[in-house]
């Protein structure tokens, strides 16, 4: 799956608005952000895009909040911290995984990587 990481050099992406869904439209499984009313392919295209390109910086981001709280709850001079198969279990995530992201996060917080400009995967 190709996914979009800023480069150093890159400005990060700004999202795409997400426009507000009514409760009524949002309980229509057919409907999706409007998309399906969208009858020029040339616009579809493009609403389509935003909308990855929104979800993908929005899942970019969660990622990086997920990172730093694993890295904060890891954290050796916490007297509740976990380890990294209690994070894991929480995260449903594999234990090898949460060790990846507790770095991650600590680099994030450290401002080794930057947000956005690292995977931990």
């Amino acid at each position: 799956m190709a996914e979009h990481t800023p480069r150093p050099d890159q400005p990060r992406l700004r999202p795409a608005p997400l426009l507000f869904e009514p409760a009524q439209a949002a309980s229509d499984p057919e409907h999706f952000f409007d998309l399906e009313s969208i009858e020029d392919p040339r616009a579809l295209l493009e609403r389509a895009t935003e909308l990855t390109l929104a979800f993908r910086a929005a899942a970019d981001r969660a990622t990086e909040f997920q990172a730093m709280a694993a890295a904060q709850l890891a954290d050796p001079r916490r007297f509740d911290r976990l380890s990294t198969a209690d994070i894991a279990e929480r995260a449903e995530w594999t234990e090898d995984y949460a060790k990846k992201m507790v770095e991650f996060g600590r680099d994030l917080m450290r401002g080794g990587e930057g947000p956005g400009h690292a995977d931990p995967r």
